[in-house]
């Protein structure tokens, strides 16, 4: 009888290194999962950064060429080729009326590039959101995993 008794708690052990061998892998294996989003998200988030980046550039410099369009003096031009490029091309023309079709066909621009960032940057938001809520379910997911495996080894 207690050599019968003993064999049964080394087997209700032995399950229960089992089990925990199984919740260890398993919690590794959340934890993988969750750091794999985290690189993800970070990557998508560098990426929307240096999106951000080239169309403030690009924005930047559209603003220079209609303020030196409309005549007004801007030491923020890229480069002094640029300047004289765009002094060469004022030079060219011969009346206000030349000049109106340029700067319409600036502003255009302008606001295409303003909505293309409004764009990005609501797209980027979307996407951080929908990143974080991701993150946010697999680590809860591996913290119910792991109430769940302290309950079954507390029995």
């Amino acid at each position: 009888m207690s050599q019968e008794l003993t064999q049964q708690w080394l087997a209700e052990i032995q399950t229960l290194k089992q089990q925990l061998a199984e919740l260890e892998q398993r919690s590794n294996a959340g934890w993988e999962s969750a750091e794999k989003w985290r690189q993800l998200y970070n990557t998508e988030a560098e990426q929307r950064r240096t999106d951000t980046q080239m169309s403030q550039v690009a924005i930047a410099e559209l603003k220079a060429e209609i303020q030196k369009l409309k005549g007004i003096e801007d030491a923020t031009l890229p480069d002094s080729t640029t300047a004289t490029a765009i002094q060469q091309e004022i030079a060219q023309l011969q009346s206000p009326e030349e000049l109106k079709p340029k700067l319409i066909a600036v502003m255009k621009e302008r606001d295409r590039l303003l909505q293309a960032l409004k764009t990005e940057q609501d797209n980027h938001a979307q996407t951080r959101n929908n990143l974080t809520t991701a993150l946010g379910d697999a680590i809860d997911s591996l913290t119910r995993e792991r109430a769940g495996g302290e309950g079954e080894s507390g029995r």
